[in-house]
């Protein structure tokens, strides 16, 4: 659906994370793109859930007693056990993105860059000049479609032309998505 939602939108670059799910959106997507190409960002990568991967709330809670409710009020204070926390999630997707923006800022280019909930709120947070105890002040659906214009080039503010539209998901401008896990 964000394929064609994204169809007449004349694409100059795309890049992605890595990891399975949002290389695939991304190369679904540049169907309808054929002449680009898609670029890999490891830095893009999810947030490392560490030893919390694939488990239930219930069995976090049980295994790591009040550091679900701990990462649900006040992210930034959470190392997730033999995974990350906030900052380092934020240090790698800002120089990321900064990265992006400086590369494809020349001259006037839309591009596509799919990522992750983590990911996606840790830049709309910098973009604000908020900081990772503001991560839960976003939500990011997936599939959702947020646009963010340089009409300035890199050196000038960024504006947020919209954010997390789902309605080719839901039919419905409320955001009826799934997002991130935990």
């Amino acid at each position: 659906r964000a394929a064609e939602f994204l169809k007449e939108i004349p694409i100059d670059f795309a890049v992605t994370s890595p990891m399975l799910r949002p290389k695939e959106t991304a190369e679904i997507i540049l169907k309808n793109h054929p002449h680009i190409q898609l670029q890999l960002q490891p830095e893009l990568q999810e947030i490392s859930h560490g030893l919390w991967e694939g488990k239930l709330e219930a069995e976090i809670e049980q295994d790591y007693p009040g550091l679900l409710k701990q990462w649900q009020e006040s992210p930034e204070t959470v190392q997730m056990p033999e995974g990350e926390n906030l900052q380092q999630v934020w240090d790698r997707a800002i120089a990321s993105w900064n990265s992006i923006v400086a590369d494809y800022s020349q001259q006037p280019q839309i591009g596509i860059v799919v990522a992750h909930d983590a990911i996606n709120k840790a830049i709309l947070c910098h973009l604000f000049g908020l900081g990772p105890e503001h991560f839960w002040n976003f939500k990011q659906g997936n599939g959702a479609v947020s646009v963010i214009d340089y009409p300035q080039g890199a050196d000038g503010p960024p504006v947020l032309q919209a954010m997390n539209i789902t309605i080719h998901l839901s039919g419905s401008i409320l955001d009826k998505t799934a997002a991130g896990a935990l």
